[in-house]
């Protein structure tokens, strides 16, 4: 490491200004720097773990101590440089979104999933600022990270000041709304500390009260074993009966706690091709993805953070998709033989879980 201890107070200000400025030219919107002490984070983490909240992602219980520990994590790490990158597209229309979700034969993909993996653009990006930063002062210690490591990213984020906890957990910014990817460098460099923002959600629970399987249990209270992006991309089981008809058309992610909050008529729209709608997954209807085979599937979600769940639980989401269509009374008899011809047409070769929600489908709709 070669920045000093003993550096000025002016060095220090013009290395942070020169922080903002480069993270900005690699497309992230904000930039703030916080140490690694998570302060009650841990303990309010491992009540939730606790309470069995995390459903089957077993992973953020396996790796709880390194969550509440960076210095655990990367060993070394003093300072933890904090970025958000917006991924709202320029045309996005959230009144569209609301409309799309009431037309049972559209499928609804969540907007953050549509284009590129941000695992893939934050991760490079990230890189990229770090060689840049070893330009300018040396060699020093490093590693990068974007929801791709027992990190409590959202956490860290809110002490550095990118925002604060909304009542629906995710982290929110009165100039940013909730739109935005969140990515880390740990540093073992002694950086100077942003301050904390202060809370703007008030009596506000649009958030709560919109969620349509009440997976906000109370201000701030999550139950993920509830939320519908859990049921459609982290559980790899069956979706639970009781939440299939709330999931309407859904089939990857829901975006309803975050269209719904006021702060998000300020989300900042992105520039970054690299989130630009792949495959329609805009518009496309439930058939249209319906007939992806596995092999367009991979092809076509190559680069995609769908890819990620597989064919199988891709096909699961579906087919509740559809059984909600079949059930709705705004489709006329032509659309249902459609719907239905699908799902009987494949129901004799589906995977044994797919075939158990298809025939949930068919049995609910007749």
């Amino acid at each position: 490491m070669t920045l000093s201890a003993s550096i000025t107070s002016s060095e220090e200000s013009n290395l942070r200004n020169w922080l903002g400025e480069e993270a900005a030219k690699l497309g992230f919107d904000q930039l703030r720097i916080t140490d690694t002490d998570l302060g009650l984070a841990n303990e309010r983490l491992q009540q939730w773990l606790a309470e069995g909240r995390h459903g089957e992602m077993e992973y953020m219980e396996r790796h709880a101590e390194l969550r509440s520990n960076p210095q655990l994590l990367v060993p070394g790490t003093l300072r933890v440089i904090c970025v958000s990158m917006s991924y709202v597209l320029p045309d996005g229309d959230f009144d569209r979104e609301w409309q799309r979700l009431n037309e049972p034969t559209q499928a609804v993909v969540s907007l953050y999933a549509r284009g590129r993996d941000y695992h893939k653009v934050l991760r490079q990006r990230l890189q990229d600022f770090a060689k840049t930063i070893e330009t300018k002062i040396g060699k020093f210690g490093y590693r990068v990270f974007t929801d791709s490591a027992p990190l409590m990213e959202v956490e860290l984020a809110r002490k550095a000041g990118l925002g604060w906890r909304g009542k629906h957990t995710l982290l929110l910014n009165r100039h940013y709304g909730s739109m935005f990817f969140l990515g880390e460098i740990l540093v073992d460099m002694p950086l100077p500390l942003d301050e904390e923002q202060e809370e703007h959600c008030g009596t506000c629970q649009a958030c709560m009260e919109v969620c349509p399987t009440q997976a906000i249990t109370a201000p701030y209270q999550l139950d993920a074993r509830r939320c519908i992006s859990y049921l459609t991309i982290e559980n790899p089981g069956e979706i639970p009966i009781e939440f299939r008809r709330a999931m309407g058309n859904r089939i990857y992610g829901c975006d309803d706690c975050q269209l719904i909050c006021p702060w998000n008529k300020f989300a900042k729209r992105t520039q970054l091709s690299d989130f630009a709608e792949r495959h329609g997954l805009g518009h496309a209807s439930l058939l249209q993805l319906w007939s992806w085979t596995k092999t367009e599937f991979d092809q076509r979600h190559e680069g995609s953070a769908i890819r990620r769940i597989g064919y199988v639980r891709w096909r699961r989401n579906l087919a509740v998709a559809m059984g909600n269509a079949l059930a709705s009374p705004n489709l006329d008899d032509s659309e249902k033989v459609l719907l239905r011809n699908a799902l009987h047409s494949t129901l004799s070769e589906a995977d044994p879980l797919v075939a158990e929600h298809i025939q949930w489908a068919l049995s609910d709709s007749v």
